[in-house]
């Protein structure tokens, strides 16, 4: 699961009428991005039939990195996230906790996917990842939700942990942008995301969000369970960002396109920082937004992996943050005051 702040507390869905299709769907902001990526593919059924496409790939599964190829919509042994034809929600609502560039003023609009596509010792949301706390849902009352967040005034919806939920989220997607969603969509992941998956997104998601958690896949499949991380990982990360490019804020400094990677900073040198800054710097962009992310904490079963049992120290976020700015990243989100 995505590295983040506790999520929000729920909201309750409440009855609400369909909304009919705008006929203009502009909104006024200072620069080239005029409205979310989406409605380009509403008026002719295109979103519908890339969640169909999706939800055949579910019959040998592909859609994230780890290409278990399960029926998912008959069995889930095998299966990492443990997901089938509905998706659980944890939570959802404004999520204050997030980049500046995403929270805004009024928060960002987190749906909280139980469930992960990951199984990292680590992690600071396990209850959700690991435990799959959370409430199966509907096509139609996952597009509830979002409509509710926009209702509520958040400047997006921020899709946390959604890998193995992309069927799911597209056909929610259809609905409620025929009913008048007109936020932009972060695709908030882990970053173990698989081409044939982010192939169904292309025009359907505004921001992409990934971690870039390690610089080699020997760590990664010591701490995260996964193979071959490094490739899945830049060859996902090389696709948001040709889908999307670096990214554009409004001009109340708001996101509304491209790509923001997060790195978090492991005790010991772990997360092999420095690969991770040359790869987005030399093959990706010097451009790209970055966050590198300071919070780690000794949670879930980390006190079993040294040096995993402990907080980083100041002079090991310090030195990832030089390697940062050696290899020429220079749009870095480093505040150490707030979560992220």
């Amino acid at each position: 699961m995505p590295t983040g702040r506790d999520p929000p507390r729920p909201y309750t869905l409440r009855g609400r009428p369909n909304r009919p299709i705008e006929t203009d769907v502009s909104v006024a902001l200072n620069h080239p991005v005029t409205h979310p990526a989406y409605l380009g593919l509403l008026a002719d059924g295109e979103l519908r039939r890339r969640a169909e496409r999706a939800r055949e790939l579910m019959r040998d599964c592909v859609l994230c990195g780890r290409h278990c190829h399960v029926d998912r919509l008959k069995s889930l042994r095998g299966s990492a996230c443990r997901t089938g034809e509905r998706v659980a929600v944890a939570s959802f609502g404004p999520h204050h906790g997030e980049e500046n560039v995403l929270r805004g003023s009024h928060g960002s609009g987190a749906i909280f996917f139980a469930g992960c596509n990951l199984h990292c010792v680590f992690c600071q949301n396990a209850d959700i990842s690991q435990n799959r706390a959370g409430s199966e849902v509907e096509a139609e009352e996952l597009a509830s939700m979002m409509l509710v967040l926009e209702e509520r005034g958040c400047h997006n919806v921020n899709l946390v942990s959604p890998s193995h939920a992309i069927a799911q989220i597209l056909a929610a997607v259809a609905i409620a942008a025929a009913r008048g969603l007109r936020l932009p969509l972060v695709y908030n992941s882990g970053g173990y995301d698989s081409l044939e998956g982010l192939a169904l997104l292309d025009g359907v998601v505004d921001v992409y969000m990934p971690d870039m958690k390690y610089g080699d896949s020997k760590t990664a499949r010591a701490y995260s369970r996964v193979r071959n991380y490094v490739a899945v990982n830049r060859a996902a990360v090389l696709e948001m960002h040709r889908q999307v490019g670096t990214l554009v804020l409004d001009e109340n400094g708001i996101a509304v396109r491209g790509l923001l990677v997060r790195h978090l900073v492991l005790p010991g040198g772990l997360a092999n920082s420095g690969q991770v800054f040359r790869f987005l710097a030399e093959d990706v962009s010097s451009d790209t937004w970055v966050n590198v992310m300071d919070q780690y904490r000794p949670a879930w079963r980390a006190a079993a992996f040294p040096p995993l049992d402990r907080a980083i120290r100041s002079d090991e976020y310090e030195r990832a943050l030089g390697l940062a700015r050696r290899y020429g990243l220079h749009r870095l989100d480093s505040s150490r005051d707030r979560w992220c």
